[in-house]
């Protein structure tokens, strides 16, 4: 907006509406004070990509255009009147996640690809911009570090390349990274799968998921993934995957609005068709015995997936979940549900829909988690015994917003173990061996 500084007259510059929402976090601009300009970065044609607004007479001329998202703008020279930023997508072939960097005119004309190589790449910038190292990686592809120029991109030299080699000798087996597709038969879902060390493909292994649908932003790995708990729990006899289903970020708007007064979806339908596709590429991957686990917004889509999809999902182990969003934070809340609070909140409520649950649970709640309301675990508790359900509860003194800690995480993997293949976790009272 423009203000009079003398009569206190107003006139808006940029006035953006939608039908669903605009996200917050992602608002940007930036007044360019020598030519009375704005840049602006806005998803109003379906894509996240940069304008330029004339701000004496509110025109709005493109800069960038295209199927693909701008992530972030790096710095503007309004000498040059150049641009650098980030973006994703725009690379046909490869991962639309992957982020590269690229420089352009305020005119939308002279784009350059500084980034070129196939990876999720992070750059740092020379103090005098002359400069830029890069270094690039994908899960299953080791981090190349590189020194380029900044005029053109080009490569000056290779300044250090990841060995493995030791890694791979201990017969650790990398992610893989796959697509498949959404609901709509025509967009791509990206996610990664992890198998055993020991991996048979004659064997048939059940399938545990680690879900996070905050519509915030994406969350499937994009760099390259050394060992960590999906690995790790893969060792115990799972194939895990982690997804990226309609409603998350860094895609279309339309992608996104999937999640819009509807945070229960999760992407659930893209997600099981999604493993659906796994299995049917690969026969090992048992889609009759299917869990997740997730924390926080993670634990509500955890607790969901048996509530309204109990017959895919068999068992979940659910932590410091936001069960129901008239409970938690509202900023959180309300950007992606909506305001007045309507019927929607409450038909999408795991607490509401309590009585439905099919399939084993854990619950896990840190009592001092000052993140998510511990009220919220705890109405669930109270709705799933007033419905005679049968559920595990473990509430954990002292402990914040956490996915359970080191002892819940124990205790995620004997409840796995437990559901999937039937054997009792060792009792530690007796120094029982551990699985662990």
């Amino acid at each position: 907006m423009e203000v009079d500084a003398v009569n206190g007259n107003t006139r808006n510059i940029v006035d953006e509406q939608t039908n669903t929402f605009i996200y917050e976090n992602r608002i940007y601009t930036n007044y360019l004070q020598n030519s009375n300009e704005i840049l602006w970065a806005t998803e109003k044609d379906g894509w996240r990509q940069l304008y330029l607004v004339d701000a004496s007479k509110a025109n709005v001329k493109p800069i960038t255009k295209g199927e693909w998202v701008v992530r972030g703008v790096d710095s503007v020279d309004e000498k040059k009147r150049e641009i650098w930023f980030s973006a994703s997508g725009m690379n046909k072939n490869e991962d639309p996640y992957n982020i590269h960097y690229y420089r352009i005119g305020l005119d939308g004309k002279g784009l350059i690809q500084l980034t070129p190589a196939e990876g999720n790449h992070q750059v740092i910038f020379s103090p005098d911009r002359r400069y830029f190292i890069d270094t690039y990686s994908q899960p299953h592809v080791p981090p190349v570090t590189e020194l380029h120029r900044t005029s053109d991109g080009k490569l000056i030299m290779e300044l250090e390349k990841a060995d493995i080699s030791a890694y791979l000798a201990t017969g650790i087996r990398l992610p893989e990274v796959l697509h498949a597709k959404a609901r709509d038969s025509k967009t791509d879902i990206w996610g990664v799968m992890f198998r055993p060390r020991n991996f048979d493909p004659n064997k048939r292994y059940p399938v545990i998921e680690n879900i996070y649908a905050g519509p915030h932003d994406a969350f499937s790995p994009k760099n390259f993934l050394p060992y960590g708990e999906m690995q790790s729990i893969a060792e115990l006899g799972f194939i895990v995957v982690q997804i990226d289903g309609m409603g998350t970020a860094n895609r279309s708007k339309a992608f996104h609005d999937v999640c819009w007064k509807n945070l229960a979806d999760a992407g659930f339908p893209d997600r099981i068709l999604w493993i659906k596709a796994l299995a049917a590429k690969y026969p090992y991957v048992d889609t009759t015995r299917v869990g997740l686990y997730g924390t926080s917004a993670g634990g509500q889509n955890a607790l969901g997936a048996l509530l309204f999809h109990p017959d895919f999902y068999k068992a979940a182990v659910s932590s410091c979940g936001c069960h129901d969003n008239r409970i938690d934070k509202q900023w959180w809340n309300e950007q992606w549900m909506g305001y007045p609070v309507g019927k929607h909140y409450d038909e999408q409520s795991n607490v509401t829909n309590a009585h439905k649950l099919q399939g084993d649970l854990l619950l896990i709640v840190g009592e001092a988690d000052t993140n998510v309301p511990p009220e919220s675990t705890y109405r669930v508790a109270d709705a799933l015994i007033k419905a005679g359900k049968t559920f595990d509860f473990l509430p954990i003194p002292g402990l914040g917003h956490s996915d359970g800690g080191p002892y819940g995480r124990k205790r995620k993997r004997d409840f796995f173990i437990k559901s999937f293949f039937g054997v009792d976790p060792p009792n530690r009272n007796k120094n029982e061996l551990s699985c662990n």
